[in-house]
């Protein structure tokens, strides 16, 4: 602050620069969203620079607080408040450099092509974004797992006298997070934990892009949240600083719930009609607004991306003071914990790296062969448990399907969180399965390494959030069970047909469909070794053979997503069937009846397209030979997909529409996924191989 200029004064000037900079920046995209960052610029300058226990020199702190822009439409606002804290940017190796996160030139550059200032907040692209928004109510849910992993950690790794976790979590929302249904699911969940070091501040402008809310939208909003056990508070004028500080404050005092702060605003400064609203919501003011705008505010009116040096200095003053201060106490803090509780210290700082205990995998035990076997979600139940004794920051549950999922944690210090007991590592979604995804995606983003499980066909309902951690690079584990057909007399509203292929079209993302116990064994040895992309295991509920290894080929061949498991006798096979989960041994049976009638097979598991497609030329090549086009592919799903690895003269055995209710062995019959008919395809294959097609 200059002594020439009164507090009260530069707080305004502050804000201005905040709309000032969202004006002219959405104006040369001319692209954008303007009205709710210039409506909201006293929230995001209030929390910033005089609430937010956060260092813009290092913005990785492990304790800082968090604050995520839920409405990510309104990124200008984002983005102009990284740019005047002065936030630095993180190389691709994490640390920190001299360059800004967000420079002025960035702004200029808004929506633009290699700008750090995309359209939407974007995590790892843009340091200072907590985490990727846009598609409304997942920052928000997102936040509640953010909440919660300040509690676990606080509960695991806080000791007398060493405080090392209590951040708080700040999101920013619009009518339109409060309006998706995942809101609510996870406001709900946040509600019943008690999470008090989450504050949601829901911007109330009753505008939406189509109109007034009045339209689609009319809930007491106050009375919903305070029905979900929130402390509601409201602030009248988002102009009016004081009231915010006040209402902040008593979010800050509130030890018994998470806290709903709703601000009344009026977007872009003017009761929208039906004319403007879609202007000043969803596209650029226009030069002669912009001008007229910045004249209201005493701005001078020919400026472009203005930020007057005292403002730079204020949000250093603030800010970058208080943070830097926050943050290097914490690190004496934690230099004496780190020789008092050498472990501890350690387990934090390969949380901080995606990296995993020494020697975690050595409690995975491989299962014997037996005839009879199991269904893959009871070996994956087992392997889940062995492996989190060994990683201690491995937790996660289900959408109220854990004893179907197998995915409680059983053993002896692995008990339920709750708002009792911060530090369980049970985690009870409910019947939330968006909320969960969203949930999970907060708990990695802040270092853990969550699970969450739920029946194949129920991954529909977080699948927004998947594509989420997909595009975030987090290692989030999906744990999904009954994954086909085999789910028999519940019906196709249950037996996931599509959703193979939903999930192989997200970039980013590892499938994994175990053909066996073993197979689900080395599954877990893929899946928690990832840092940088989400996996899902595709489980099945019926028993499947645990097959014999010491006459098949090792299971270990899964973390090439493709391998030879069984080969004809001297490696040179007339066809080649493709299996995956379940159906694999159905390939093993007609293996041996193309045998019989002296056709040497191949069977190819092929639990992973990602994995195999990341393989060499060379090895893919050894597995599929080209010289062999007679190839069956087997699997309980819609063929989308198969055609790259069958060429002009495969066949597909699986699902051509959805499944029905009856028994399993009754649906696999009827669907024609037998032995029999992969024989029998096995042989069309052969025939259309040596017949070559008529030209014309």
């Amino acid at each position: 602050m200059t002594a020439s200029t009164p507090a009260r004064d530069l707080d305004q000037l502050a804000i201005n620069t905040i709309r000032t900079l969202a004006m002219d920046a959405v104006e040369a995209a001319k692209s954008g969203h303007p009205g709710t960052p210039m409506a909201l610029a006293p929230v995001a300058y209030v929390v910033y620079n005089e609430v937010l226990r956060y260092d813009p020199a290092s913005p990785a702190w492990p304790n800082r607080d968090r604050f995520i822009l839920s409405c990510g439409h309104a990124s200008m606002l984002l983005y102009a408040v990284l740019h005047l804290s002065g936030v630095k940017q993180a190389g691709p190796d994490g640390q920190v450099t001299e360059e800004p996160a967000v420079s002025l030139d960035d702004i200029r550059k808004f929506r633009q092509l290699d700008s750090r200032c995309p359209g939407h907040p974007e995590h790892g692209h843009t340091t200072g974004v907590e985490t990727t928004t846009g598609p409304l109510g997942q920052g928000v849910a997102t936040s509640v797992g953010m909440a919660i992993a300040s509690r676990w950690l606080a509960a695991r790794y806080n000791r007398p006298g060493f405080d090392l976790f209590d951040f708080n979590v700040y999101a920013l929302a619009s009518d339109g997070d409060l309006m998706e249904g995942i809101c609510g699911e996870a406001a709900s969940l946040a509600g019943h934990l008690k999470l008090s070091n989450l504050c949601w501040i829901y911007d109330d402008n009753k505008i939406t892009i189509e109109g007034q809310t009045s339209l689609a939208f009319s809930e007491d909003v106050a009375r919903r949240f305070a029905g979900y056990g929130w402390n509601v508070i409201r602030v009248d004028d988002v102009n009016r600083l004081d009231d915010l500080r006040a209402a902040l404050a008593s979010f800050q005092q509130t030890r018994d719930r998470p806290t709903l702060i709703i601000v009344r605003s009026v977007i872009a400064f003017g009761a929208p009609t039906k004319q403007n609203t879609h202007a000043a919501h969803g596209a650029p003011l226009g030069e002669d607004e912009v001008r007229a705008t910045k004249a209201a505010y005493g701005w001078p009116a020919d400026a472009r991306f203005l930020v007057p040096e005292e403002v730079r200095a204020h949000f250093a003053a603030g800010v970058g003071a208080r943070g830097r201060r926050l943050r290097e106490s914490w690190e004496r803090l934690f230099a004496e914990y780190k020789q008092r509780f050498p472990q501890e210290a350690d387990e934090l700082a390969r949380m901080a790296r995606r990296e995993l205990p020494a020697g975690w995998d050595a409690g995975l035990q491989p299962f014997p062969a037996d005839a009879k076997g199991m269904a893959t979600r009871v070996s994956s139940g087992k392997a889940l448990n062995q492996a989190a004794q060994r990683v201690p920051w491995l937790l996660g549950g289900s959408a109220d399907l854990a004893p179907s999922n197998n995915t409680l944690l059983v053993f002896a210090d692995a008990s339920s969180f709750s708002a009792e007991n911060p530090g369980g590592r049970n985690l009870h979604f409910g019947i939330r399965e968006h909320a969960m995804g969203a949930i999970a995606n907060g708990l990695a983003l802040c270092g853990l390494r969550p699970y969450a499980a739920t029946f194949f066909i129920f991954s529909d309902y977080m699948r927004p959030a998947i594509r989420l951690a997909a595009l975030m690079k987090l290692p989030v584990l999906y744990i999904l069970t009954h994954d086909s057909i085999g789910v028999g007399e519940d019906g196709p509203t249950h037996q996931p047909i599509e959703q193979l292929a939903a999930m192989r079209a997200i970039p980013n993302m590892v499938v994994l469909r175990p053909a066996d116990a073993n197979e689900v064994v080395e599954a877990y040895r893929v899946a928690l070794a990832s840092k940088d992309r989400p996996v899902a295991l595709v489980l099945t509920r019926q028993n499947l053979p645990t097959l014999d290894r010491a006459i098949l080929a090792p299971a270990a061949g899964l973390a090439r997503g493709a391998y030879v498991l069984a080969d004809a006798p001297d490696g040179r096979p007339s066809v080649i069937l493709i299996g995956t989960g379940s159906e694999v041994s159905i390939c093993l049976e007609a293996r041996q009846r193309l045998a019989a009638e002296g056709i040497p097979a191949r069977v190819v598991s092929m639990p992973s397209w990602e994995l195999f497609e990341a393989q060499s030329e060379d090895y893919r090549e050894s597995v599929l030979p080209s010289g062999c086009a007679a190839r069956v592919a087997v699997e309980l799903g819609v063929s989308l997909g198969w055609e790259r690895y069958l060429g002009p003269c495969g066949r597909f055995v699986g699902m051509a529409g959805f499944g029905a209710s009856a028994p399993a062995n009754v649906l696999l019959k009827h669907f024609g996924v037998t032995v029999e008919n992969v024989v029998a395809q096995a042989k069309a294959a052969l025939e259309q191989q040596r017949t070559p097609r008529r030209p014309g």
